[in-house]
């Protein structure tokens, strides 16, 4: 088992830094900095992700004969490796990562034709309709119905949870064609234009979000939503095949880059901050301890990723795996959000000073890194909870993998 970058793995990474510096747009760059949880906008992530399919890099994990960069698995390992050195967003996953390996896999060549273009050039937002009030993690509870209409299905229910809908132009979909004893064969895939009527998106405000333009969360409701037959992808009633495909995309990314890059920022702020006695906080036994025990279980994540990248590169797939990345990735992001606001102390009680009400002339409570910490922290504790709560995770670990 190799865990080094071979030569030609060294010269990519080259390639990407040095593209990086110029093409990471330094007006993006500021807006970022000024913005809590480093968040951009709508119009901010399309440009970038066009910029990243002029390179030939937005669909990293894509095959060349539907336009994609065809990275190998170390490839995209540094690929993520670089955007998170200059603190650059990736793509937002909903259409390619998630419902573009679906529609090559399942879609019939007309539905290739129709959708992969666009989402590979950034002309379409999807976003994803699985979850349902009431059901918990258990996505085969889901209730939401579509009745055969001869030509087209007619769906009636909610979705929730749904994320960056109120930008959306499509949305995938699980449905119930059918009611069977075994729950999952009822379920099918559909794609929807949100544009169609019927279908109306509602926010939900949560705590991190107070100020205005940053609300991600959403119900979406279909009332007689009529779609067309031709938008079923795959096979009525095999919707749950399709579903467990795409969440090997949403459950088996990398977390250590990122991670990373956090753990050296909340550095930087130790070796600022001071504690109570005046001294650094990076001389502070029981913070250091904290730290360094975070350190270290993203380093151990860190060589797990490496342990499967190399798996991956002889052709393996990441298959329940993803489970494992999934749960302690996503405790590791908790644990950083909470050294972070520890870090900065009584600077987090401003939950966000970067969008100020036109004609206030208040200056923020300290420095610019404080800005949006505690908001990320509450926006973190969701991670343990969406594609699939760790429980879930763990089960599937235990069923899978231990044989239990």
């Amino acid at each position: 088992m190799d865990f080094s970058f071979s030569d030609a793995d060294r010269e990519f990474q080259s390639e990407v830094r040095t593209w990086l510096d110029t093409a990471w747009p330094e007006e993006m760059r500021e807006r970022q900095g000024k913005s809590a949880m480093r968040r951009l906008s709508k119009d901010d992530h399309v440009n970038w992700q066009k910029r990243l399919n002029e390179k030939g890099w937005a669909a990293t994990n894509w095959p060349a004969e539907h336009g994609g960069a065809k990275f190998t698995a170390t490839q995209n390992y540094i690929f993520d490796m670089e955007l998170s050195r200059v603190g650059a967003p990736g793509v937002i996953p909903f259409g390619m990562s998630m419902v573009a390996p679906v529609i090559m896999k399942f879609g019939t060549e007309e539905q290739k034709a129709k959708y992969l273009p666009d989402i590979l050039a950034t002309n379409v937002w999807w976003c994803q309709g699985y979850s349902e009030p009431g059901s918990g993690s258990d996505l085969a509870a889901l209730s939401t119905k579509a009745e055969d209409k001869g030509d087209h299905y007619l769906v009636n229910g909610v979705k929730t949870w749904n994320t960056l809908g109120q930008h959306a132009d499509m949305i995938f979909c699980l449905v119930r064609t059918s009611n069977e004893d075994i729950r999952q064969k009822g379920i099918s895939f559909l794609l929807m234009d949100m544009k169609t009527p019927g279908i109306s998106v509602k926010s939900i405000i949560t705590l991190d979000q107070p100020a205005e333009g940053h609300q991600e969360i959403n119900m979406v409701y279909f009332d007689n939503v009529k779609v067309p037959k031709e938008n079923l992808v795959g096979e009525e009633g095999k919707g749950w095949t399709c579903a467990k495909y795409l969440l090997e995309f949403e459950r088996g990314n990398a977390y250590s880059p990122r991670l990373k890059a956090g753990m050296t920022h909340i550095g930087d702020i130790a070796q600022t901050e001071n504690t109570s006695t005046g001294t650094k906080l990076s001389t502070d036994p029981d913070f250091m301890r904290r730290y360094n025990d975070v350190e270290v279980q993203i380093l151990a994540m860190e060589f797990t990723e490496l342990r499967i990248l190399s798996s991956l590169a002889a052709g393996q797939n990441v298959g329940p795996e993803s489970s494992m990345l999934k749960t302690r990735g996503s405790e590791l992001q908790q644990s950083l959000t909470e050294l972070a606001v520890e870090a900065i102390g009584y600077y987090s009680a401003p939950l966000d000073q970067s969008v100020p009400v036109e004609g206030d002339n208040f200056q923020a409570a300290g420095p610019d890194y404080a800005n949006g910490v505690t908001q990320d922290y509450f926006n973190t504790r969701k991670v343990s909870i969406y594609a699939g709560s760790n429980e879930i995770q763990r089960n599937i670990m235990a069923k899978l993998v231990l044989g239990l």
